[in-house]
């Protein structure tokens, strides 16, 4: 299967939502099509946070975003943070989803960057399994604060 990686289009957004049930993050019911164009469009705004979107014969096969941000510490090396990495289940363990963190790690690599951080729910250890095969290691400790809109 010949794979494209690409920057997402709001056209996209249809086969792009659904991606995230696939995750049980959320079945894309939440957003409306209206409101992912207006995140979308924000994103585009942002120096360099792209949504990616991993294509082949037309179809949408996964997607993530990544975001590349200037430090002013690591004497100025910029950081990468990959987020909402999904493939659709039905492809899953096919190089779909290495070939989108190959993508990202040369872009982080072709940007100066000093990492490339991500995160995953800690029960979803198949997905550990899958980041640690690429080269990732666990590091240090997270923390969050849930924050309700």
């Amino acid at each position: 299967m010949q794979i494209t990686l690409r920057t997402a289009r709001e056209a996209d957004l249809p086969l792009i939502l659904p991606l995230y049930g696939h995750l049980g993050m959320d079945d894309g019911s939440i957003l409306t099509l209206e409101q992912a164009r207006t995140i979308l469009q924000r994103m585009q705004k942002y120096p360099d946070y792209q949504l990616f979107a991993a294509e082949a014969a037309g179809e949408i096969l996964g997607v993530f975003a990544m975001l590349i941000m200037d430090n002013l510490g690591h004497r100025g090396a910029p950081s990468a943070l990959v987020e909402d990495v999904v493939v659709r289940e039905d492809l899953r363990g096919r190089g779909i989803g290495r070939d989108m963190m190959q993508f990202a790690i040369n872009r982080a690599r072709e940007k100066g960057c000093y990492k490339l951080a991500l995160s995953g729910h800690k029960n979803r250890e198949e997905a550990h399994r899958f980041y640690e095969s690429l080269g990732f290691q666990k590091h240090g400790c997270s923390f969050l604060v849930e924050l309700t809109p």
